[in-house]
């Protein structure tokens, strides 16, 4: 699927809006006020009636979990007393870690008028709108996010605005722009007239050929990002003809999955075609996004190799959805395939889920509107993964996939202090992960009781 990066217009803009946007204009992303602390923080003690062991794949029953600053220290069977601690009797709820969302666009999100839009705005209105979009993503119950495509390098600049406090969002794991060929579905000038095609190579993250490949990945590492995407076959949303057709050679992906590694990153490679699917796994990439015309040999090669499958599942539906209800919904090209994705991968999950592949859970939010990132969790089960494998997907499984399972994934000592709850038990009424009312990140509460918490930057 994949919005991937926008368009050249925006790719061209000064690098610097990204930097200052996400600094200047904090206080659009909600209030915000200095914070002052005097001492270590008070201990916070979270009584949870029930508690998804999310490595044992199992519910516990009453826990307490203590937390000191923004780790864990402590998870206890039953109900803790703490003279020198906060309460939090979080009664009639359940209580998860933190979700993980591996696949996200969160500094742009389709709209009607998307096309258009990338003619008409900076990179600047772009990163504004991603503190809102970081905002409604956390308060979801998304604590944790790989993202993978954006135009210029603004995450990079969004995930340390984050870090450092200023605006309230989940831990971001950024790609960068996501790369691709000439024409390929990275390639923004795919559908434009051709005097606003650019001639765009390896520093925009347009390839050809291996010595390319190296020089993109390098750049990215210049960049300062946290991991790479590639695309190896076509996509839904670009304006050219093809979702399946392969559009990195054997050699390009090797190359570019190899020069990944070497710099220490896991990459998630963009494939729909069974062909561009193998290429990739062959390559030994760390995981496969959407994979809808995945096919048997693919599925055993994945898991020979260990690639984990990140489905998309819901946003295949929902372009499909969105296509059939509405003949001028997207651009002809887009229209067409569209309406090919939305049944077929569903097949495909299903299918792949009982070959035993590794799943983890991505969404591909940017198509459709950020907050909603729940969404895959009742099409996952609709095809036949039990609930409790689901939530597993979103938590340790991505946080294994991310290689940063030592600090989040689950509720345990010595980890972040990255916790959500639902009113119910998930594990009978997956929709509930649409009801997150509890949402507490680094030991932080951003949510609480349903009700949004005033968020307090801890920037200096």
């Amino acid at each position: 699927m994949a919005v991937g990066r926008l368009s050249t217009v925006r790719r061209r803009a000064a690098r610097s809006f990204a930097l200052l946007a996400g600094c200047a204009l904090v206080s659009l992303a909600g209030p915000v006020t200095a914070q002052a602390q005097d001492g270590p923080p008070k201990p916070v003690v979270l009584h949870c009636p029930a508690l998804l062991d999310s490595v044992a794949g199992k519910m516990l029953g009453p826990t307490s979990v203590v937390i000191q600053g923004e780790r864990v220290v402590e998870v206890v069977p039953g109900t803790v007393t703490r003279a020198d601690a906060e309460v939090v009797d979080l009664a009639g709820e359940t209580c998860l870690p933190g979700l993980i969302d591996a696949h996200v666009h969160i500094s742009s999100e389709f709209s009607p008028t998307v096309y258009s839009d990338m003619l008409h705005f900076n990179l600047a209105d772009w990163v504004v709108r991603s503190t809102v979009w970081a905002k409604r993503t956390l308060l979801g119950g998304f604590t944790t996010v790989r993202n993978l495509g954006d135009s210029h390098y603004e995450t990079v600049a969004l995930r340390d605005q984050i870090n450092k406090g200023w605006v309230p969002g989940p831990r971001i794991l950024t790609a960068g722009p996501a790369i691709g060929s000439t024409g390929g579905h990275a390639d923004d000038g795919d559908g434009l007239r051709m005097d606003l095609q650019p001639d765009v190579g390896a520093h925009d993250s347009i390839i050809n050929g291996t010595a390319d490949a190296w020089k993109a990945v390098r750049e990215h590492y210049k960049q300062n990002v946290d991991t790479i995407k590639i695309m190896t076959t076509g996509g839904v949303l670009d304006l050219s003809g093809s979702v399946d057709n392969s559009q990195l050679t054997e050699e390009e992906t090797k190359a570019l999955v190899t020069a990944a590694h070497e710099y220490g990153y896991i990459v998630g490679v963009h494939a729909h075609g069974a062909e561009g699917i193998r290429r990739a796994v062959v390559a030994g990439a760390d995981s496969i996004e959407h994979g809808t015309f995945m096919d048997a040999q693919d599925m055993k090669l994945m898991k020979e190799h260990g690639t984990y499958y990140v489905p998309t599942i819901y946003t295949g539906t929902y372009v499909t959805e969105k296509a059939k209800g509405n003949p001028h919904a997207y651009p002809p090209a887009v229209q067409a395939k569209a309406l090919l994705v939305g049944p077929q991968l569903m097949k495909t999950v299903g299918d792949a889920y009982k070959a035993g592949v590794k799943f983890a859970y991505g969404t591909d939010a940017g198509v459709y509107p950020h907050g909603e990132n729940w969404k895959d969790f009742p099409l996952l089960v609709q095809v036949g993964m039990p609930a409790i494998y689901t939530l597993q997907m979103a938590t340790i499984n991505a946080a294994t996939l991310l290689k940063k399972d030592k600090d989040i994934g689950s509720v345990a000592a010595g980890k972040y202090a990255d916790i959500v709850a639902v009113p119910g038990d998930p594990t009978k009424d997956i929709t509930l992960m649409g009801k997150v009312d509890f949402v507490m990140k680094g030991g932080i509460v951003f949510k609480k009781g349903g009700a949004e918490q005033v968020f307090t930057s801890t920037a200096h």
